[in-house]
């Protein structure tokens, strides 16, 4: 066996690099890897959760038969929460507090996602749900189905799905990981962007950027903080104003396994859920390196570059600046949306494209602002099977195997380089302790 040969996610399959010229320092995993003790099933965790809610009653007590409810899901771009295992646990419990199917509708929280498929919310919802329930999918750009419930203190008009807010009971469900805008995933999303107007979530999401020209990414817009994130709040703000009935989110670990399951109230358990993720994912490192080998996370955390720009948010935290990272994403979509490509080929500068950004800022172009910027900061390897053309107007150099970039980067940057290898860059956060780059 050849120890320094790492498999990496790549799509749905996977792809091998050889590190024998290069100084490993770590595989940066979560700590669900290195777990030996037995753990609970899946669906032990969910019913675990939703027999012990934080800061709100069982659902057998908050709700009452003739009501009707609302369950909100996300899109196929986060299959990787496993809905398909928690949906039919949950529908049971809606079930035995006498509400029958015909009261339980779904909406997808696409925020300004393409609509689902019908065969995406069979996948979604599962054998056990696939043949009771349709799934309606958001429309960001649907006017008539929107409601205004408020303007934010930062000046964002709130618009939410009118069937979404029709029902006595509004139940949010979601994934809670580390997210390069809000700081975390989960929770309050599925109210601002998941089921908000256009106008709405470019507004919220329009405050990543700084203050001022030129400035960049605001500072505090990163995974893994809320302190000083002004989107964040303004999200927070924006669920204030319908104060979901109830919220049931997961954890997934890099098996893919549901690892851990808050529920409750939308802001204490998500809070709870924060403090363990932070304890499972968020992974300790003693320096920088100079190289960074990461993989997205496979299918279908790299379903697209859009997605898959996620990893480079975590990767950042472990290099230096100047370093050299490499992703791994293969991007079966392609870029996820056009508006993607059309900010990086089109404007020719990082300059030009955050003007672009201020002009008519929108989410997918922020996905590729932030690999702009990451281009700026890093020397960024990318292998995918992206049309080349589309990166590397913004510096990146572009493979189709993992192989042929190392070579390259052995040529250029040289060898025994510190290095770190992250196989589920998507998943996990490193970082010090002390929260300060060394």
């Amino acid at each position: 066996m050849n120890a320094n040969l790492y498999q990496l996610p790549y799509g749905r399959k996977t792809q091998s690099i050889d590190l024998k010229n290069q100084n490993v320092l770590s595989v940066l995993t979560g700590a669900s890897r290195h777990t030996l003790e037995p753990t609970p099933s899946e669906t032990e965790l969910v019913n675990g959760a939703l027999d012990n809610p934080i800061g709100r009653p069982a659902l057998k007590e908050l709700l009452q038969p003739g009501e009707t409810v609302c369950i909100v899901i996300s899109d196929m771009t986060r299959s990787w929460q496993r809905m398909h295992v928690f949906l039919p646990l949950l529908v049971d419990r809606i079930n035995t507090a006498g509400i029958g199917d015909e009261s339980i509708q779904f909406v997808c929280a696409t925020g300004s996602h393409r609509a689902m498929t019908k065969e995406e919310a069979r996948v979604l919802l599962g054998p056990k749900l696939e043949n009771r329930f349709r799934v309606i999918s958001h429309d960001c750009r649907d006017e008539k189905n929107l409601v205004e419930v408020g303007t934010t203190s930062r000046g964002t008009v709130v618009q939410l799905n009118r069937q979404a807010l029709a029902a006595d009971h509004l139940i949010i469900t979601g994934g809670i990981v580390f997210h390069d805008l809000a700081g975390w995933g989960g929770g309050k999303k599925s109210i601002l962007p998941g089921i908000a107007g256009y106008d709405s979530i470019m507004a919220n999401h329009s405050l990543s950027l700084g203050d001022e020209n030129g400035s960049g990414i605001h500072p505090n817009i990163r995974c893994g903080n809320v302190e000083g994130n002004r989107l964040n709040a303004d999200m927070e703000e924006a669920a204030r104003m319908v104060n979901p009935s109830f919220m049931l989110n997961v954890m997934v670990n890099e098996e893919n396994r549901i690892s851990d399951v808050v529920a409750g109230h939308y802001l204490e358990a998500f809070e709870e859920g924060k403090r363990r993720l932070d304890k499972a994912e968020r992974v300790t490192i003693d320096r920088l390196a100079d190289f960074a080998v990461v993989s997205a996370g496979g299918y279908p955390k790299d379903i697209d570059f859009y997605q898959s720009t996620k990893a480079l948010s975590s990767a950042r935290e472990a290099v230096n600046k100047g370093g050299i990272i490499l992703l791994m994403c293969q991007c079966e979509e392609g870029v996820g949306h056009p508006e993607v490509s059309d900010l990086l080929m089109r404007y020719h500068s990082h300059a030009a494209r955050e003007e672009e950004m201020r002009r008519a800022f929108t989410v997918s172009k922020f996905a590729g602002f932030l690999a702009s910027q990451m281009a700026e900061d890093y020397q960024v390897y990318c292998v995918t099977e992206l049309e080349p053309s589309i990166l590397q107007g913004i510096g990146f150099r572009v493979f189709r195997s993992a192989s042929e970039a190392l070579v390259d980067i052995e040529q250029r940057q040289g060898t025994h380089l510190d290095t770190y290898v992250i196989p589920s860059a998507s998943s996990i956060l490193p970082g010090f302790t002390n929260t300060t780059k060394g």
